[in-house]
């Protein structure tokens, strides 16, 4: 047994703050939540880490992230790019190119990356060539992970097929399941690159499955207008008629949902991601179009994604909490509409609700795993420390903070170094792996 010691943020249903408490670990889950020397005194044989002054919280949720591709240039797409471009002119031809090599070796270094900045759990947004390699990689590093794989049927999309050859991938993914850290979904990779066949039998062998089924969708409005050209109308509401919408629905995006589409996601208890960082940078229209904030304040299912490496390009789940606050604030400039404390929700818990895996995680409650993130507040960021300490986190901090994280009990980051890989013996393989990328997809 351990006993994880801190200011304890629960976000359990009461959301306690349990100042000098601490986490009792048996194995895998959580056994015990209290002040730490009624704990202490309980279980004199467990072993201690931590101090009082470290601040400790259920581990991040990531719902959406690219975990091949990008990763392997990362920050190199320009930022200046004409819309479409920086995806169809650069990303799309990195992945054709991505050998199952690549695949591991850029997975290992975003899920490290992640569990360094405090996400133990991350679900891949469904642009993975081997998926078992990702898996590899998420096992080396001891991540959570749901994977998927490529699904589309476009004419000439790199990895594209008939319906029937996309939905046996998905099933080939499916198989991956361990029933431990591995998790995975069915994944397509669009509203505008999937035929309504194709979509129909991904929402039904989901359902089947009793999986999520994710997908890409209005992240901007040229994506919309195409959609409403050639089906008369708006994607989820076309979608819809087609009987694949409910609960088990993840939607990637969804920046530019009419009323109508939002109804449906009420209605049908979908879920959204938001990947707010990836819509400035790629300049999509999200401060004029924040309908993420609607669907919380309607009480809808909604999380937070990171998405890629050349989009929100930083892997950091703060800082994306933050930035949803910011935006949320000041596009309806009402400072009291959100705050710090929602915005930790949104990452933890609410985060866990939209993507269905709140029994196991996105709260620190007994009988959960025992995924936890210590902050250390001893930090010149943290100097003087705040009454508040979730307003200090969001606003004042960031995953710099984190020292260690645990993925079902077991120590994955310790004073701040990622536990199951060195990272910086893969840097002149990623280097070198990068580079070959762009000569091989004939770009930069």
């Amino acid at each position: 047994m351990k006993l994880i010691r801190g200011s304890i943020i629960t976000m359990d249903s009461e959301r306690r703050v349990i100042d000098d408490g601490a986490v009792l670990i048996d194995d895998s889950v959580i056994a015990g939540v209290g002040y730490f020397n009624e704990l202490r005194e309980a279980h004199p044989e467990a072993a201690v880490s931590g101090s009082a002054t470290d601040l400790v919280l259920p581990g991040y949720v990531n719902g959406h992230q690219h975990l091949t591709g990008d990763r392997l240039i990362q920050s190199s797409i320009p930022d200046d790019l004409p819309p479409g471009d920086a995806i169809f002119k650069w990303a799309v031809p990195i992945h054709a190119e991505h050998t199952g090599d690549d695949d591991e070796l850029s997975a290992t270094l975003t899920l490290a990356e992640s569990l360094r900045n405090g996400i133990t759990s991350t679900f891949e947004a469904g642009t993975v060539a081997h998926p078992e390699r990702v898996v590899a990689a998420a096992n080396r590093v001891g991540a959570r992970l749901t994977v998927g794989s490529w699904g589309w049927d476009v004419e000439d999309g790199p990895f594209a097929g008939s319906p029937d050859e996309v939905l046996d991938r998905q099933r080939q993914a499916l198989s991956l399941r361990d029933g431990k850290l591995i998790n995975a979904w069915v994944t397509l990779v669009g509203h505008d690159l999937m035929s309504d066949e194709l979509f129909v039998g991904a929402s039904e062998l989901a359902r089947s499955e009793n999986v999520g089924l994710t997908f890409h969708l209005s992240p901007s409005t040229s994506d919309t207008e195409a959609y409403k050209q050639r089906t008369g109308l708006a994607p989820l509401v076309h979608l819809d008629r087609l009987g694949g919408i409910g609960p088990h629905v993840k939607i990637g995006h969804g920046v530019h949902l009419d009323d109508e589409e939002l109804r449906i996601v009420l209605d049908r208890g979908a879920g959204v991601i938001a990947c707010p960082w990836a819509y400035l940078r790629l300049g999509q229209g999200t401060s004029q179009s924040f309908r993420h904030l609607d669907l919380w304040l309607a009480g809808g299912a909604l999380a937070l994604g990171c998405d890629a490496e050349n989009a929100g390009d930083m892997v950091d789940g703060i800082r994306t909490a933050a930035l949803f606050a910011g935006l949320a604030k000041d596009t309806t400039m009402d400072p009291t509409i959100f705050g710090a404390h929602d915005a930790l929700e949104l990452l933890t818990i609410r985060g866990a609700v939209a993507l269905g895996v709140d029994d196991m995680v996105g709260s620190i409650e007994v009988g959960k795993q025992a995924d936890l993130v210590v902050h250390d507040r001893t930090r010149v960021e943290w100097i003087p420390r705040s009454d508040d300490p979730v307003l200090q986190l969001v606003w004042g901090s960031d995953g710099r903070s984190v020292r260690d994280v645990y993925v079902a009990g077991t120590q994955v980051v310790a004073d701040s170094t990622v536990v199951g890989v060195d990272v910086a013996d893969l840097a002149a393989q990623a280097q070198a792996a990068g580079a070959s990328l762009r000569s091989r997809a004939g770009i930069g």
